[in-house]
């Protein structure tokens, strides 16, 4: 596959072009002064922050909430209380300056929901352009659980920031389809080494990919391990890390009536909360906030890759960064290796 080069000033002319086939989201600046998705509506001037935007782009695959189905309540209706999909029609989503960690996360999740019609439908219709990681944040860890700071899974075009330039490298075949049809220039010998260079020195960086190792250790030594209560005593169970995290996918479902419409919803959970749990029967299994905490980490970092082979998580730091009480994953994954 080609590597092609744009300079920076024709970008914003290469993102207005493609408007007309795609919506297009990127890490832009808000009101509130942090960098979180937004649309490109306004393609004049854009600019990426450093690091990773405060939300993941599980957004877009997991929609908050997610209509699943629309019924009628009205008794006159022939069709009252018939389920039928929404009719949801819309143009393709480019999402611009994904970093490595957020699209790795899309990999992740494909394995629990690869028969998820939902999930699988939206990511049809989303193209992931990449933008590798020339030095990480301090929260960032991935790789310690398997993925790196110039990863491409989960890609369709990886993009690295040559100062004046972007250098622009085809991972899909519809990455490489959009490239060959966008009239960009082929990228010159030392771009492409250039790029080459950024991806040889971050492989002869330490990795850490943890996963082999917890899957080698005993479930129960790990569920019984000393640590957990100092642990939960320190969570406050808000679910921030949950609904931050990119690879948390938990749902409820519920019904909801106004005016004789009514849908049928899915929406974001958190194994943090009390009540995600409680049976029917009044039985709550993890009623406990030591059961909840220990669920969360042990679900990442051991159920997880016990049935499917990575860990769920991709080191992006956002629960690490945005938790209230300071909890750092990193300590727990330590903790747990020690065992």
């Amino acid at each position: 596959m080609k590597d092609f080069t744009i300079n920076k000033p024709q970008f914003l002319d290469f993102l207005n072009r493609l408007k007309d086939s795609f919506d297009i989201y990127g890490p832009s600046k808000t009101q509130k002064g942090f960098y979180d998705w937004t649309p490109i509506e306004q393609i004049d001037e854009f600019k990426i922050g450093d690091g990773i935007p405060k939300s993941s782009i599980k957004t877009f695959l997991f929609p908050q909430p997610e209509t699943l189905f629309e019924f009628s309540t009205n008794s006159k209706d022939p069709a009252a209380y018939r389920l039928k999909e929404p009719d949801v029609k819309g143009k393709k989503t480019i999402l611009f300056g994904v970093r490595p960690c957020d699209a790795r996360s899309i990999v992740l999740n494909s394995m629990p929901y690869v028969e998820d019609v939902y999930f699988q439908k939206r990511l049809e219709q989303i193209f992931v352009f990449g933008l590798l990681c020339k030095e990480g944040c301090s929260t960032c860890f991935c790789n310690w659980v398997g993925g790196s700071p110039v990863g491409t899974d989960g890609m369709d075009v990886a993009a690295i920031d040559l100062e004046n330039v972007y250098v622009l490298r085809a991972v899909s075949q519809k990455g490489e389809e959009l490239l060959e049809n966008a009239g960009l220039s082929e990228a010159k010998k030392e771009e492409k080494e250039a790029f080459n260079e950024l991806v040889e020195k971050s492989s002869r960086q330490t990795q850490k990919d943890t996963s082999n190792i917890l899957k080698s250790k005993d479930l129960f030594d790990l569920y019984n391990a000393p640590f957990w209560q100092e642990l939960s005593d320190a969570c406050i169970n808000c679910g921030t890390c949950t609904f931050l995290c990119p690879t948390c996918y938990c749902f409820d479902i519920q019904d909801e009536v106004l005016k004789g419409k009514g849908r049928r919803i899915r929406y974001w959970d958190s194994c943090m909360f009390p009540l995600f749990t409680l049976h029917a029967s009044g039985h709550n299994p993890r009623g406990d906030k030591l059961k909840r905490v220990r669920n969360r980490f042990m679900h990442k970092l051991k159920y997880f890759p016990d049935r499917f082979g990575p860990i769920s998580c991709v080191g992006c730091g956002r629960c690490i960064k945005e938790c209230p009480v300071s909890i750092d994953i990193r300590q727990v994954l330590r903790q747990m290796l020690e065992i």
